[in-house]
């Protein structure tokens, strides 16, 4: 096996523990924040996984330059097959720019819940929510 396979399998096996370990918060955790904090490092991975399609996953992973001003169709052929595709990094930076402005609203709206319930464990919230609306009726 060569050290660039050997890399893209590094590279894959950290791309599960990220998604394992966002899906393991999202799930398990109770907390607010850590949700949130996991929905970004979920995003994150697959912005990874976006970038690293435009590769077309093809060895040897190195930039290819044009050095002829006059390239024949040979050469350019090989140029569009050794190039980046250009389409999933753009994507990746709009999501990017998306994602960031998503995990404000989103911490915006945690510190409005703790101002509101004074605490950000969605049971304890859940509990109190319950309280409030047996409170109501029985009134």
């Amino acid at each position: 096996m060569r050290i660039e396979e050997l890399f893209w399998l590094y590279i894959w096996l950290i791309i599960l523990a990220n998604t394992g370990t966002a899906l393991y918060g999202l799930v398990l955790r109770p907390n607010i924040i850590k949700k949130i904090a996991c929905i970004t490092i979920l995003a994150d991975t697959s912005f990874l996984v976006l970038a690293l399609i435009g590769y077309r996953f093809k060895y040897p992973i190195e930039p290819y330059v044009l050095t002829n001003w006059t390239p024949t169709e040979d050469v350019i052929n090989e140029f569009i097959y050794r190039s980046v595709d250009p389409l999933p990094p753009t994507l990746t930076i709009t999501a990017v720019v998306i994602n960031l402005a998503i995990t404000v609203l989103l911490l915006f709206l945690a510190l409005r819940i703790y101002q509101i319930y004074g605490t950000l464990d969605y049971r304890k919230i859940s509990a109190i929510k319950k309280e409030l609306r047996g409170g109501v009726r029985g009134h």
